[in-house]
């Protein structure tokens, strides 16, 4: 059974590092754990235990950002900001339920790590492109920084951008400053009832391609909801223009309460229901496509379960437990990507969780690691077949 090292700042966690890189010795990088079962089962010699190095380094409201440390909660960090009326605009989701844990578990800095973002995506961007700056230790022992605490633009390589998404493979971050912005005055939604996939996209794709500032484009069900925010009365007079949109569809609205805790089940993919042996897909595509993805994976898997997000763009699929968690069906002529979020550890070890690369792709990804952690130090085989 592995041991645990838990540093307590950035010297101890250079250290620990160094000591790894000397002694031959595997680590598994870890936060909270909360995203411990996304990806290939790892086998290290060591836990490399993040939470010590926690706590807020500097909270700027004024200039929307703030720095914290690597074992920073993630609920630490937004109930900071709600007291200013500020947000991590890029809607972080709590996986932790899905994946059967706790719900609030996780940190910022492991939401950055897996690039995931919430049903703002659309109009506020990717977690990578909220992550201004970082620092820490690659696994040649080395420290080192990026970016800093302003936006800016970038000279060479944006490394924010390459981390972003590496799940802890790289490099082990010690500190990170990310962009807030204001929070909404109102959020609104407007619903679209009785509509199914097909119609639904074209609906969000309408929608997110109209002047009145759409914020959230989902559906579930037979509901496709759509989300405006802002000051009182922009938001009154987007919905209007929503409304007038769509002149012949049934609809309902919802208010601000109703509507924040709509598109939190909507972030943590709360609508595919509470069977824990379901396969868990997350599918990236062109919005256009998300119809026909699911209607094809569908035919071949009538069990499944769907609901779309970002438009059309990420849909959330839930498959009954089989050993290969129906990977072939799911990429089957996908243009696109499939992740694996959830799954038993046998049939992890067995499929690819994460795309496969083209052969291109993956020579460069090898290079790139090869760059940052010759030695195979850093969550070792998480991202195997990638």
């Amino acid at each position: 059974m592995a041991g645990t090292i838990k540093p307590r700042d950035a010297r101890e966690l250079r250290q620990a590092v160094e000591w790894a890189l000397n002694e031959g010795v595997t680590l598994d990088v870890r936060g909270s754990g909360s995203k411990l079962d996304i990806g290939k089962p790892m086998r290290c010699d060591q836990v490399l235990d993040l939470s010590g190095v926690s706590g807020i380094v500097d909270y700027a409201p004024e200039e929307l950002v703030v720095t914290l440390r690597a074992g920073t909660p993630l609920r630490e960090v937004e109930a900071l900001l709600a007291q200013r009326k500020q947000m991590l605009a890029f809607e972080p989701p709590d996986l932790g339920p899905l994946l059967g844990r706790a719900p609030g578990e996780g940190t910022l800095v492991g939401t950055i790590m897996g690039n995931f973002a919430g049903p703002r995506r659309l109009s506020a961007g990717a977690a990578r492109d909220h992550l201004l700056g970082f620092s820490g230790v690659n696994g040649r022992g080395e420290a080192f920084k990026s970016g800093g605490r302003v936006m800016k633009n970038v000279t060479g390589y944006d490394l924010s951008k390459l981390l972003a998404g590496s799940w802890g493979t790289l490099a082990v971050l010690d500190e990170v400053s990310v962009k807030v912005l204001p929070a909404p005055d109102q959020t609104r939604t407007l619903l679209l009832l009785g509509v199914d996939d097909a119609v639904a996209v074209k609906a969000m794709c309408a929608a997110m391609g109209s002047p009145y500032e759409v914020s959230g484009a989902a559906h579930v069900g037979d509901r496709t909801a759509l989300r405006v925010e802002g000051f009182a009365p922009s938001v009154e007079a987007r919905v209007k223009g929503l409304r007038d949109l769509f002149p012949d569809a049934k609809m309902e609205e919802l208010g601000t309460l109703e509507s924040r805790a709509f598109w939190r089940e909507v972030r943590d993919a709360v609508p595919l229901g509470a069977d824990a042996d379901d396969a868990v897909w997350r599918i990236s595509s062109a919005p256009s496509d998300g119809a026909a993805v699911v209607a094809r994976i569908k035919a071949a898997q009538p069990f499944a379960k769907a609901f779309y997000d970002w438009s059309g763009g990420l849909i959330w699929l839930a498959l009954p437990a089989r050993d290969d968690a129906d990977h072939q069906v799911v990429r089957a002529g996908l243009l696109g990507h499939a992740t694996l979020i959830r799954a038993p550890e046998k049939v992890r070890a067995a499929v690819p969780v994460f795309q496969p690369l083209p052969p291109a792709l993956a020579a460069l990804s090898a290079r790139v690691k090869d760059s940052f952690d010759p030695k195979g130090l850093f969550n070792p085989g998480r991202m195997a077949g990638v």
